[in-house]
């Protein structure tokens, strides 16, 4: 292959001395560009099959005949799947390799969104649930080793790209869901089908990904004799369970998802109990997650510039902080300024997912941080909506549940700071490159 049908991918192919380093590879010229668009629509299909069920909920329980109970497990299973599966991608990606994983994460979700309208009980349901929730956590997991192992000097930029594709996702499955089914029938199993062709798309455009990056690998560890590829023998990363960093992550990671979960699940409610409309209530959740299409760009990309990262954990969390404050006191009042606040508190997600690629140096370093602080972190956040809905059953009133949920913050701001020092897991473990 010429050097006129090659660039390198990964751009720190000679450390500063000029010197190679091993995982330098060469790549298509084709396969940036390409990989970026796969990266977005990878990045589109993380939420939908959540969000969308969410706005069909009570027609498909009415539809399958589900109990309360299922129902329920129905509502708490996407944590518990990102925190189970989020852990296996780590070895995934030592034998096949992150892009290979991301695109077979892809195919799940697009197999599960395809079998799930079809099912005839609540079990099949669930089970196809999980199968697409299993290949969201992969790719969850594995999109910032991408990142960092293809554009290592462009994390905050490619960060900010696939967070806003998140949102972007996100929000237009939670909005367009409903009238996409009464456009077509009316229906809540084509409601859910069409999602599915989201995800096939970005099947169909990794397996040329997929392809090109094995070969890419094949072609190096032929050259270097090793007999492996990159990703299979970049096995040597650090034990994550001994930096501070790394627990601070998975912490701030899981109370930033705690505070997203109970937002999306309980705000409406919150404005509704107040006197504002159902519709109305509607569209100020829709507002606050909006909010985080832009913000998802621009906040990963000013984190990357940055040294300390922890200036912007503490704004995010003052933001918070007012909103809660101001849904005390004046929640009808304020309403539309309150669900501006939360937007922007809730942006917390890409600037932890921006930290999780600047904490490591490698990316063998960054897929065992990446798995480690979303699994742990996911798994911190699945009783976060169960307490604040008991403590709202219970006391009969908002005060108390935002009492809680404006004191996590303080902890959140305070981890925020630590995960957001200037300093790397490997550094910690007493780890080389």
């Amino acid at each position: 292959m010429s050097e006129e049908e090659t660039t390198t991918l990964d751009r720190p192919a000679a450390d500063r001395a000029g010197t190679p380093l091993p995982h330098a590879t060469a790549q298509p010229t084709w396969l940036g560009p390409v990989l970026i668009v796969g990266i977005v629509l990878a990045a589109l299909n993380l939420r939908p099959a959540i969000t969308s069920l969410g706005a069909l909920f009570e027609e498909t329980r009415t539809g399958l005949g589900m109990s309360g109970t299922v129902a329920g497990l129905i509502t708490s299973v996407p944590a518990l799947c990102f925190a189970v599966f989020g852990v296996t991608a780590p070895r995934l990606s030592r034998r096949f390799g992150p892009v290979a994983v991301v695109c077979a994460g892809m195919a799940a979700v697009a197999a599960g969104l395809l079998i799930r309208p079809f099912a005839s009980g609540a079990a099949g349901f669930l089970a196809a649930s999980a199968l697409s929730l299993a290949g969201i956590a992969l790719t969850n997991v594995l999109l910032p080793v991408i990142v960092k192992r293809y554009f290592p000097d462009r994390v905050g930029t490619m960060t900010g790209l696939y967070s806003m594709a998140l949102a972007a996702g996100t929000s237009l499955a939670a909005a367009a869901t409903v009238p996409l089914t009464e456009a077509l029938g009316g229906s809540w199993r084509t409601g859910l089908l069409i999602w599915a062709c989201l995800a096939v798309a970005a099947v169909l455009l990794w397996l040329p990904i997929t392809r090109a990056a094995r070969r890419a690998d094949r072609a190096q560890a032929a050259a270097t004799g090793s007999g492996a590829s990159a990703a299979v023998r970049a096995d040597a990363g650090p034990r994550v369970v001994r930096s501070r960093t790394a627990w601070a992550l998975a912490c701030y990671f899981g109370l930033q998802a705690t505070g997203a979960y109970i937002t999306m699940g309980w705000l409406p409610q919150i404005f509704r109990d107040a006197g504002v409309s159902a519709s109305t209530a509607g569209v100020l959740l829709a507002v606050t997650m909006v909010m985080g299409v832009p913000l998802a760009f621009v906040i990963p990309g000013l984190a990357g510039r940055m040294r300390n990262q922890g200036a912007i954990a503490v704004t995010l969390g003052v933001f918070g902080l007012t909103g809660y404050l101001g849904l005390s006191f004046a929640p009808a009042a304020g309403a539309w300024a309150w669900a501006l606040l939360l937007g922007v508190s809730n942006c917390a997600f890409p600037l932890v997912i921006t930290m999780i690629g600047l904490r490591a140096k490698s990316p063998a370093g960054v897929v065992r941080l990446s798995a480690f602080a979303q699994s742990t972190g996911y798994l911190i956040s699945i009783p976060g909506p169960l307490v604040i809905g008991t403590l709202y059953q219970h006391s009969g009133g908002w005060d108390l549940p935002l009492a809680l949920m404006a004191g996590l913050l303080v902890p959140q701001i305070a981890l925020g700071v630590l995960a957001g020092r200037d300093r790397t897991i490997e550094d910690e473990c007493g780890m080389r490159d």
